[in-house]
């Protein structure tokens, strides 16, 4: 180190110059470069200048200086970097924007072509003479080398010389030639550079072909070779030793393979084949690292320092590698040294794992190349091999960074400033790791990090691999005071070390044979034994040894204990040394190895080495991702490390030579091939003649299997929905439900093409586009792909597009669907291409901030293992998750024959039923060939040798059942079982060559296309290509299957479509095939029912998170018949939460089928739907089922489009509407083929189907459906049986790959964890990974973002399709109103009424020709009675029809959509109205003035004091005194005004008891025109009305009309608006205004009135639906009919469904009005309102009107409709009793109401009025009893209409001189009712009137004394007879003032 190094350069200014005259001669327009120095002087130094490089931390800025060098965030910026010094800046440069419309994406050209080598290493590329193909490298994609074509005289040889300065080169992708600047053809293969481009700087490599002729990488470019440092081969070696082994980029350096953004994508940063990095360099010798700033997170990095010292002690040896144990940072003074756990790959930031460099293809690149030399500028002459006595490559195995692995601090270290001194390395502290141990020992020995310092590892590193997995376990120390609190310990409770290791060696010691160890186990255990035995015995050093090996000792021999003083390095020497030094040793090697080092300076620290063969194994590969072990496989297919393999396969297990037994059995049967189905293996028949076969259709039992939703799926939806609800209620308004009128989604699913098929066809089939409205039945079918994206490369088109409609459609509440966002959660930053795939996306898409942002667009995550969305970082609130029910709170619901879900848990429990072949099994025969042959091939990846046995097994078992049968014995039994069921079932009777599917999980695709290949080769050869299908289920491609089994599955479903083809698994029901699914994940696919058997052998100990685990065997999950569960189930341990066994009853659609609907006509229209809005389709409310149905309760059907039968063909479906969630639920096949023991039988639960079926077509049986066998291997089954067996279960895994425990020790999860328990766990004690894409969320979750979890193929699509549809009909239903929907009883038409002219405006003089009708025929007055006319009407009809009904009916509502014109209530909010009815942020409720208005009321003989509430806006439609003070009036305008944008009359709204809900807001119903709007309130409501309706005008009744009816209200409003008529006349006529002039009239309008509808006639002679108008329009067309100052009312009629029938007969009429009524106050000054009265106020104020001779006109081509308002308005009082008896509460019926005067009888708490009507209307009966149902002899009632009981008519009479009444000539009277009569009343007008014999009098009056005076006033005792008995009082006490009457008989 100390050497001087000879060529180095004197000064950095030299590089400068010489670097700025190339500079110069680039740009340069001459061609010739100035030659600036024609010498450089060199003088030795004594000490070397070099520039030590140290990045702190991989976040921290490259420009980062420290100690006079710079740091560098690119390996191979290093030469770059060394030709300038730090002080100088680089060249600013700004590229150039690309032309408009050219493509930007990193590794493409500007054309759009790929320019990566991955993906064009095998395409054919056109290499011009005299150029050469070059890899370039992009700092934006730094993962990939973009492959270029340049002119050779550019590129330097190969000693670094006579490189032409400038460019010429072609571009590969599109072709285009000729580029002479690097800067333009920079550009153009969008490097994207931040400085001046170089091309020294980036282009690399040069490319060659290997062996296989694909492109790959070769030889590193040899720019200046004089300043780049350390060049050979054996140092990029000894540098990937430190880099890959112990940091994550040493300053510069990076693993050649690990994708260079390892920081950002950690997880795929990886070792093999296609990564495109060099070999990466170190600068110097020792590298000591220091620790990383950021302690806390999964892995740190620690940079190396170069050390600028020349110590001599340092061993000569390639870069020795130092690890220091995790306990040891600053503390002891000594540097912090990083363990193997701390390191990674990667220039950006801390990634998780460190890849393999195992025996990757750069080692090529690598073994060629200069010896190693120690001075910097040594000029290689050639690349020369490797002398053998070289180091091997280092093969560092990557390392699993977990949560705790990671310095021995809990908190962030401050980064140490300085230089640091290198320590000297003792002997004992460097390990050097022999040569040829893996080949010697058969193993790669595993050092699991313990406690203490890790030696410095050199020589052989690749044979060894350092894995911290269980170093958190020791890290109690770490753990923070709530933690500890939360777990029940405190800090006195942690153990010592001495404690840890016994533990450690107590769980090696019981470990099984081919169990490995597990973090989680150990964890609970140190958990335990903290919690049982707090510290422990005191153990001193010297008792530790002998205890450790007492503790070995019961292990069989399986661990030992190695005891050492000095360091732990000396014991792994020796046991690598007794390892490596011969096979005699390896009959006896133990397991595990466990070394302590007893040590007085540093007290105990150990290790474990792990040497059992099959543990190091499996240890080793389970720290690879999927990614990398994916990776690794293909890189060992591609490089033919697997050709030993493949040839011991190439003979049978018999010895036989495979492909030549197949040839020899092909010829011997000639072209034959075995009968397909009915017929038995042997049966051959000629391959033409079976072709021809087709079996029998089944297409009748197929029409019945439909889309269906079942109750769980439908509560599930109804969940989301009240979710929704409680976000828009939540007041932070995030949600605005009230402004969107329609639903809109997309589902975006993972990148398979089957999946969006399904998820397209359950959209189509559930009809929830037509639903929706946003199809019509027709496009539905076809547009339905158009809902459904995949997460790949096209999403981000597809995306914007529907973020366009998004922002365009405000009204639209969008829902964005992520169905199974579990997969791929990786951050956008860290996405890459890995392994093919593209990851990322998800991130990019779901988290974009345009999605965020939007307030019309909800996110909902489903997933059905949705742990990794659950973390502590989670975007998701834990109040938005919705679970799906268990299986336990479903069960009860269950009929006996219904299918349930069976899922994971039911797989574990299921080990318990004791059954002869459980349906969870482990082909332990599998697991010892495999055992075998793994210690054959150590150097393979086990599931290479796992996939070729498999393929061996199936071949051979074919074999031996067809041409083979001495096979037989060497075939598993599992095995053998398949495919013999395989070959078989199509044969047996009654199969009509239906078969079962065998799916057989391959998780690398090579392997998978291999397996393919073979068995379809193997199959055919033996004749058994007709009998079943080979398909390999790639989720990147579509199904291809063959042209004969293609015809077999459309004859089986009688399909008639030449094209049909099947595209999703489901479609395969019943074929017999083999599907190969490969894949990194499953992504949610359904599979048929008829799928029988799962082989997931291949999945073992790579597979140990929670979610990689379950999602395998969630393949298998499905509905199965109940009685198939074995009972044990009692006794065994509750089901899992997820919901595991969500009994969604389902039956794949048999039992249900879809009727007929008329689209989606009905949603807009009937007001009855089925409350959950399954479908437009008219279904009760009820859900009542037949008994014998065993369809689930609420199974609503759904909308077709079209008949069921065209719905079929379009495709059948699987029954639980399922989009990635349900895979065997679903069975298309027809039901109950397979006989019944078969455990896949697609089959039909139900007997009968419901009564809402339309199209029955045939009652299938019912058959078993059984749950799916599945096959396991030996590592994935024990963790399935973990609940039943000894070690522990899935569920105590780490939950995903993506995520880290947060604390080393945590609580036990248990599996009755449930659903949102569950969540909280996790969220609790699990953090997002840094490559995870939650890991930067914000730290509040998103507000509009939704989980949906569940078991998988539970039916999720099915429920949240079903959520779309009821949201979508709750978005109408607030957009809907309840409107009274009754016809009006139709009067006679009658002979004297002419045709009328139908005009507009009514002329009075034809108005005053019309007769009067007094018959109140409104629906509201159905209960009253009915009024006497001399027109004969159908009475007895409405008498019968009123006596039956005792029940009080519910009145018949119509449910409306509204229109801009309609009336609202205070939770309407929107842009236009809001200053209407809010107060601005500004305006205070003090901002109202509060002003006295008295005035005295003739009616009431007193002076009355109304209080107005005015708000300061509204004071203009006011007059006040000079002072401003007093109100003297409100102003009312000229009957001479014309303003089409005011209306004159003011509006006046009586309302109690609706200050939310009545419709007080008629801003759109007046269209925003001015108006004068005042509410009439009661006193004590007054403040309610004021908050709710701030900028309304309130006119307060005094406190005496508290109790009152309306009758109080509508008397007081028209006698202020009388005196109010007066004031503005007196005001008026001082201006010169005629007293007649003043505007008359007053609008008097219900707070229910919702809309109102014009029905002009048309030309034609039919009759037009009404239309909605504004009530400004209705009420300015009644001012402006001529002579209007000379009606007394106008007003409108109710409407009714059937005014669109017919239109009017006549368009006035004179009759009652009421709701809505234009009152002329100067015209009725003398006619009043009865303010006593609560009912029947409106008929009674009519008739006086019409007695006194004015004119009442009803416009009948306007009708109001009235909104159903259950809360408030005049609704019934609480009859009470006054003093109530708390024991003994009794209802009061009406005939307790009245009771004689003084007596002893309950009185009751009620005003005397409502207490006399509710008694009329109930017991008039008993007072008129000659009256009832008598309508010839009617009641005669003077001056007032009281309500008698719709059985009793009254006859009205107006005792006032001059008024018009009925002719009376011969009519006799039943009786005769007298109401509080006045002095008009005399005796001689009682004479004038005729009773029948026995008619009966009842006389009211407001006490006893007027009672008497008036009997004796109108001289009654003449013609009536009284007893005493006969009076009576309303049963108030005195205080209340009660009402007498008194009653008497005719004489």
């Amino acid at each position: 180190m100390g050497n001087s190094y000879a060529g180095q350069l004197k000064s950095a200014r030299f590089e400068e110059a010489l670097h700025n005259s190339i500079e110069a001669s680039l740009r340069s327009s001459s061609g010739d470069p100035q030659p600036i120095f024609t010498q450089l002087y060199l003088e030795p130094e004594p000490y070397p200048d070099i520039k030590p490089k140290a990045d702190l931390h991989g976040g921290e800025p490259p420009g980062n200086e420290l100690m006079n060098g710079h740091s560098s965030n690119d390996p191979e910026e290093l030469e770059e970097d060394d030709d300038s010094d730090s002080s100088s800046p680089p060249l600013p440069y700004l590229q150039a924007p690309a032309p408009d419309g050219c493509c930007t994406l990193d590794g493409f050209c500007q054309a759009g072509k790929d320019l990566r080598l991955v993906s064009i290493a095998t395409e054919p590329i056109e290499v011009p003479a005299g150029f050469e193909l070059v890899g370039a490298k992009s700092p934006s994609v730094p993962e990939h080398i973009l492959v270029c074509a340049v002119d050779r005289r550019f590129l330097p040889d190969e000693n670094g010389k006579n490189a032409l300065l400038g460019f010429s080169g072609n571009c590969v992708g599109c072709g285009e030639k000729g580029f002479r600047y690097f800067t333009e053809f920079s550009n153009h293969i969008n490097l994207k550079l931040s400085t001046q481009p170089k091309k020294q700087k980036h282009l690399k490599y040069y490319l060659v072909k290997n062996s296989q002729g694909a492109l790959c990488k070769g030889p590193l470019i040899c720019w200046k070779v004089s300043v780049v440092p350390l060049c050979s081969s054996s140092d990029c070696k000894s540098r990937q030793i430190s880099s890959s082994a112990s940091t994550s980029k040493p300053s510069s350096s990076s693993s050649h393979s690990s994708k260079e953004n390892g920081g950002a994508s950690g997880h795929s940063s990886s070792t093999f084949s296609f990564s495109d990095s060099p070999p990466t360099r170190t600068t110097q010798m020792s590298s000591v690292f220091f620790g990383s700033q950021d302690l806390g997170r999964d892995c740190s990095f620690l940079k190396p320092l170069s050390s600028t010292s020349g110590n001599k002690t340092l061993p000569i040896v390639p870069t020795a590698l130092r690890v220091n144990g995790p306990m040891n940072c600053l503390v002891d003074g000594r540097p912090p040294l990083l363990s193997p756990s701390q390191v990674s790959l990667g220039p950006q930031g801390p990634a998780y794992r460190t890849p393999d460099l195992g025996d990757s293809p750069a080692s090529s690149a690598m073994n060629s190349g200069p010896p190693k030399k120690r001075h910097r500028s040594w000029h290689p002459n050639s690349l020369v091999p490797v002398p053998p006595t070289a180091v091997p490559v280092p093969a560092i195995r990557p390392i699993v960074c977990s949560p705790g692995a990671v310095l021995g601090m809990s908190s962030p270290q401050p980064p140490v400033a300085g230089v640091i001194q290198p320590q000297p390395v003792t002997a004992g502290e460097t390990v050097i790791v022999p040569d040829n141990l893996l080949n010697s020992s058969g193993v790669r020995p595993v050092i699991l990090i313990g406690h203490g310092t890790l030696p410095y590892f050199y020589g052989n590193v690749g044979d060894i691999v350092v894995s911290p997995l269980l170093v958190s376990c020791y890290k109690s120390s770490q753990l923070t005071e709530k933690t500890l609190e939360t777990l029940g310990l405190n800090s006195s409770q942690l153990l010592c070390v001495e404690t840890m290791i016994l533990l450690t060696l107590q769980y090696l010691a019981r470990l099984g044979l081919v169990q490995i160890p597990l973090r989680e186990e150990l964890e609970q255990i140190v958990l335990k034994a903290m919690l049982c035995c707090p510290r422990g015995p005191a153990i001193s050093p010297s008792q530790l040894p002998w205890l450790a090996r007492l503790e070995a000792s019961v292990s069989g021999g399986s661990v030992q204990v190695v005891v050492t003083h000095n360091s732990l390095g000396e014991g792994i020497s020796e046991s690598l040394r007794s390892l490596s030094d011969g096979p005699h040793h390896q009959k006896c090697l133990p397991t595990y190895v466990v070394i302590i080092c007893a040590s007085k300076m540093s007290g105990n620290e150990f290790c474990v080495l792990v040497l059992g063969k099959y543990q190091a194994r499996a240890l080793a590969e389970g720290m690879l991702t999927t990614n990398e072990f994916l990776k690794e496989i293909s890189y060992e297919l591609i490089t033919g490390k697997v050709s030993i393999l493949a040839s011991h396969f190439k003979t049978t297990s018999l010895g036989d030579n495979l492909d030549k037994q197949l040839v020899r059995y092909q010829r011997r049967w000639k072209g034959q091939v075995i009968q397909p189905f009915q017929g038995d293996v042997t049966d051959h028949i000629h391959s033409q003649e079976a072709a021809g076969m087709s079996p029998p259709s089944e297409r009748a039992e197929l029409l019945s299997k439909l889309f269906q939703i079942y109750p769980t799926q439908l509560s599930v939806a109804r969940s989301l929905l009240s979710q929704v609800c409680s976000i828009a209620d939540s007041g932070t308004q995030n949600l605005d439900l009230g402004r969107f009128c329609k639903v809109d989604f997309l589902v975006l699913v993972p990148p398979s093409h089957i999946l969006v098929h399904q998820t397209a066809q359950r959209i189509r089939q559930s009809g929830v586009l037509v639903d929706l409205g946003i199809e019509d039945v027709c496009s539905a079918h076809q547009k339905s792909d158009k809902y459904v994206v995949r997460l790949d490369g096209e999403v981000h088109a597809k995306m914007e597009a529907f973020m366009r409609k998004v922002k365009q459609n405000p009204y639209t509440l969008f829902v964005l669907i992520h169905d199974n966002s579990h997969v791929d959660l990786t951050s956008a930053l860290s996405g890459s291409v890995c392994h093919g795939e593209l990851q990322g996306l998800a991130d990019r898409v779901v988290n974009c901030q345009e999605v965020l942002d939007a307030m019309n667009l909800l996110v909902l995550q489903v997933s059905c293992f949705p742990y990794t969305l659950q973390t502590h970082q989670s975007r998701i609130s834990i109040h938005n998750e919705v679970h799906w029910p268990s299986g336990e709170s479903l069960q009860g619901e269950q009929p006996p024959n219904e299918l349930l879900y069976f899922g994971l848990r039911d797989y574990s429990s299921s080990l318990q039923w004791g059954v002869a072949s459980p349906i969870l099994r482990c082909d332990d025969a599998f697991e010892k060939m495999v055992h075998t042959l793994l210690e054959r091939h150590p150097h393979l990846h086990s599931m290479v040798i796992r996939s070729y046995l498999l393929i061996q097994q199936y071949t051979e078992a074919m074999m031996a059942l067809t041409s083979s049968p001495s096979l037989r014995d060497h075939i598993t039994p599992e095995t053998l079982a398949m495919v013999e069921d395989l070959i078989n079932a199509p044969g047996r009777e009654g199969s009509q060559g239906r078969g079962h599917m065998l799916l057989v999980r391959v998780p690398s695709l090579q392997l998978a296309m291999l397996a393919r290949e073979r068995l379809e080769d193997v199959r055919d050869k033996l004749g058994l290509q007709l009998c079943f299908a080979v398909l390999l289920g790639s989720p990147a491609t579509e199904l291809n299957l063959q042209k004969n089994f293609t015809n077999r599955l459309k004859a089986w479903r009688g399909c008639e479509n030449e094209d049909w083809v099947p595209h999703t698994y489901e479609d395969l029901e019943g074929l017999p095939c083999i599907v190969i699914l490969t894949g990194k994940d499953p992504l949610g696919e359904t599979f048929p029912r008829s799928l029988k058997y799962s082989d997931l052998r291949l999945i073992d100990s790579s597979y140990l998170t929670r979610t990689a685990l379950e999602q395998e065997v969630g393949l298998a999950c499905t509905h199965v018949t109940m009685g198939v569960v074995h009972e044990p189930k009692k006794a065994m341990a509750p089901r899992e939460s997820d919901g595991e066994k969500a009994t969604t009853g389902l039956n794949d659609g048999d039992e249900l089928e879809r009727p007929q609907s008329n689209g989606s006509a009905a949603t807009r229209t009937s007001g009855s739907l089925a409350e959950n809005g399954v479908s437009s389709s008219d279904i009760a409310d009820s859900f009542q089922r037949p008994s014998t149905s065993t369809c689930p309760p609420e199974g609503a059907i759904t909308s077709d489009m079209g008949t069921a039968a065209q719905g079929f063909k379009q495709e059948c479906d699987s029954v639980e509407s399922q989009l990635s969630s349900n895979p065997s639920k679903a069975s298309k096949a027809p039901p109950s083929l397979y006989s019944s023991s078969s455990s896949s039988s697609p089959s039909s639960s139900s007997t009968q189907r419901p009564s809402q079926s339309t199209q029955c077509v045939r009652e299938p049986k019912p058959t078993r459906v059984s749950p799916r066998t599945v096959i396991m291997s030996r590592a994935a089954y024990s963790l399935l049986a973990g609940e039943s067996g000894s070690q522990l279960s899935s569920f105590s895994l780490l939950p995903h790959a993506d995520v880290a425990w947060s604390s080393p020790l945590r609580p036990l999860v248990t599996h009755n964890l449930q659903g949102e328990e569950r969540s909280m766990y996790y969220r609790e004690w699990t953090i997002a990974r840094q490559h995870h894409a939650d890991y930067e969320a914000p730290s509040v979750p998103h507000p509009r973002r939704m989980l949906l979890s569940g078991p998988p193929q539970v039916g999720k699509t099915g429920a949240y399709l079903q959520f779309l549809r009821i949201l979508f009909r709750m978005l109408i239903r607030l957009l809907e109103v309840d409107v009274y929907d009754e016809e009006e009883e139709e009067e006679e038409e009658t002979s004297e009424v002419t045709t009328l002219v139908k005009t507009q405006l009514p002329d009075i003089e034809e108005v005053r020709k019309l007769p009067f009708d007094p018959y109140p025929r409104d629906p509201k007055f159905r209960k009253a009675s009915p009024v006497y006319t001399d027109k004969r009407s159908k009475c007895l009809k409405d008498f019968k029809q009123e006596g039956e009904s005792h029940t009080p009916d519910k009145r018949v509502t119509k449910s409306i959509r509204l229109s801009r014109f309609a009336a609202h209530n205070a939770f309407h909010h929107c842009e236009q109205c809001h200053h209407y009815c809010e107060a601005g942020p500004a305006t205070q409720l003090s901002e109202c003035t509060f002003h006295a208005f008295t005035f005295c009321s003739s009616m009431l003989g007193e002076e009355v004091q109304l209080q107005f509430v005015i708000p300061k806006a509204k004071e203009q439609h006011f007059v006040f005194s000079q002072q401003g003070s007093h109100l003297e009036s409100m102003r009312l305008p000229l009957v001479s005004t014309k303003d089409p944008d005011r209306l004159k009359s003011p509006i006046f709204t009586p309302t109690t008891g609706r200050q939310e809900h009545g419709l007080l807001n008629i801003y759109h119903a007046m269209e925003g025109a001015t108006h004068l709007h005042i509410l009439v309130v009661k006193q004590f409501e007054m403040p309610l009305y004021r908050k709710y309706w701030p900028n309304h005008i309130l006119l307060v009744l005094p406190a005496v009309f508290n109790n009152t009816g309306v009758g109080a209200a509508r008397f007081m409003i028209k006698e202020l608006s009388y005196h109010n008529l007066e004031l503005e006349r007196n005001r008026l006529e001082e201006q010169g205004v005629k007293r007649q002039d003043v505007w008359p009239f007053i609008v008097m309008m219900d707070d229910s009135c919702v809309l109102w509808n014009s029905h002009q006639p048309a030309d034609s002679s039919e009759t037009s639906d009404g239309t909605n108008v504004s009530l400004k329009m209705v009420l300015q067309h009644m001012e402006n009919t001529p002579k209007i100052s000379l009606y007394a009312m106008c007003g409108t009629r109710r409407w009714s469904s059937s005014l669109a029938r017919k239109s009017p007969s006549h368009p006035f009429s004179r009759c009652h009005l009421h709701d809505l009524v234009m009152l002329n106050v100067d015209l009725t000054q003398n006619v009043h309102y009865d303010l006593n009265r609560y009912s029947c106020e409106e008929v009674d104020f009519n008739l006086r009107v019409n007695s006194s001779g004015l004119l009442l006109c009803r416009f009948n081509y306007f009708s109001l409709m009235k909104k159903h308002i259950p809360v408030g308005g005049n609704k019934d009082f609480l009859v009470k009793p006054k003093l109530v008896d708390m024991g003994n509460p009794t209802s009061i019926s009406p005939p307790q109401y009245v009771c004689a005067p003084d007596s002893e009888q309950t009185l009751l708490d009620a005003p005397a009025q409502f207490l006399l009507e509710r008694f009329l209307q109930s017991c008039s009966h008993r007072l008129f009893p000659k009256a009832v149902r008598n309508r010839s002899n009617p009641v005669l009632s003077i001056d007032s209409y009281l309500n008698i009981s719709p059985e009793i008519s009254v006859c009205y009479i107006n005792s006032r001189p001059h008024s018009t009444n009925l002719n009376h000539q011969g009519l006799l009277f039943s009786g005769l009712l007298l109401y509080l009569c006045d002095s008009f009343v005399v005796s001689g007008l009682l004479k004038k009137f005729r009773f029948l014999k026995g008619a009966t009098l009842c006389v009211i009056c407001q006490d006893r004394s007027s009672l008497r005076q008036t009997i004796v006033r109108l001289e009654l005792e003449d013609e009536w007879q009284f007893r005493l008995r006969d009076e009576f009082q309303t049963a108030n006490c005195s205080d209340d003032r009660p009402l007498y009457f008194l009653t008497g008989r005719h004489v």
